[in-house]
């Protein structure tokens, strides 16, 4: 049973973006995603195992099935970056990775309910615990202060991930990335709602799930308009506006830092992806 699988997709997925030794993460993943995982569901002794072995098969599938994906979309990206693409191609990036979001949770949404048929209440109280605390740590950080604060604290959160591409930005390019970045439309309300919204209807389904014990085909029926709504969130009318702005102006800002690169920044940039694309191949090579 790989009943975990989609929580750990989505453990590995925030694991690789703090970490720069994409090996050193991925060989040490196994016990960082248990330890995530358990930060939210507080697993009994029945389970551990189980989950422990879980974790196990699905870095032996990952391993086997999506290392050299992985590495063909790093290869499309050095190819743009060569040529330099338009936003256009940026915005068809970032509809190609969303889909595939989607399509991975809609393939595990048998694992995530045989997972929620598992949950015990405590369980249940935990996860919301852990909402509870993450949203308070949502907050503290992006809506400490007015809105010039707010701006410099998501620009600076934009630069550590240019700066791990490019290398460092001379002060005329961090000033026009400053200004592509203060572009972007500023509502950190709306999306504290939007996390809260989406984690009230996880722990509503959940409950359900606990409560009338469905068959694993029904809860995965569930589980799947859960996983189709929760990427439909911003298609609302009230919101639409917003989140279609966000998104095109984020990919603008991005544009804006490729378009003003420097040659070797964007070598940098080359050198970083050919390292991540050795380490997938050699990953991809290892067998356990």
């Amino acid at each position: 049973m790989k009943k975990f699988n989609t929580c750990i997709v989505l453990a590995f997925a925030l694991l690789l973006a703090a970490c720069s030794s994409l090996r050193l993460a991925y060989n040490n993943g196994d016990t960082l995603l248990y330890w995530w995982l358990d930060a939210y569901i507080d697993f009994d002794s029945e389970q551990k195992a189980d989950v422990k072995q879980d974790i196990g098969d699905f870095f032996r599938w990952h391993r086997k099935t999506q290392l050299q994906d992985y590495v063909q979309l790093l290869q499309k990206c050095q190819r743009q970056l060569q040529g330099n693409p338009s936003q256009a191609e940026l915005m068809a990036d970032y509809v190609d990775i969303r889909d595939r979001t989607e399509a991975l949770l809609l393939r595990s949404a048998p694992d995530i309910a045989e997972l929620a048929l598992s949950l015990k209440p405590e369980q249940l109280a935990s996860m919301e615990k852990k909402f509870a605390k993450n949203n308070a740590k949502f907050r503290k950080e992006n809506m400490k202060g007015d809105a010039q604060e707010q701006n410099k604290y998501r620009y600076k959160k934009s630069m550590e991930q240019f700066e791990l591409w490019f290398g460092g930005f001379s002060g005329e390019q961090e000033a026009l990335i400053r200004r592509a970045s203060d572009a972007r439309p500023l509502n950190n309300e709306l999306w504290l709602d939007e996390r809260m919204r989406r984690q009230l209807k996880i722990m509503t389904l959940a409950r359900k799930i606990m409560r009338e014990q469905p068959s694993k085909q029904v809860a995965t029926q569930w589980i799947e308009e859960l996983i189709r709504s929760g990427f439909d969130r911003f298609g609302f009318s009230d919101r639409k506006a917003f989140f279609d702005n966000y998104t095109q102006s984020t990919v603008e800002l991005v544009h804006t830092v490729v378009r003003i690169a420097t040659p070797e920044q964007k070598n940098h940039a080359q050198k970083r992806m050919d390292g991540w694309i050795k380490d997938l191949n050699t990953l991809a090579g290892q067998v356990h």
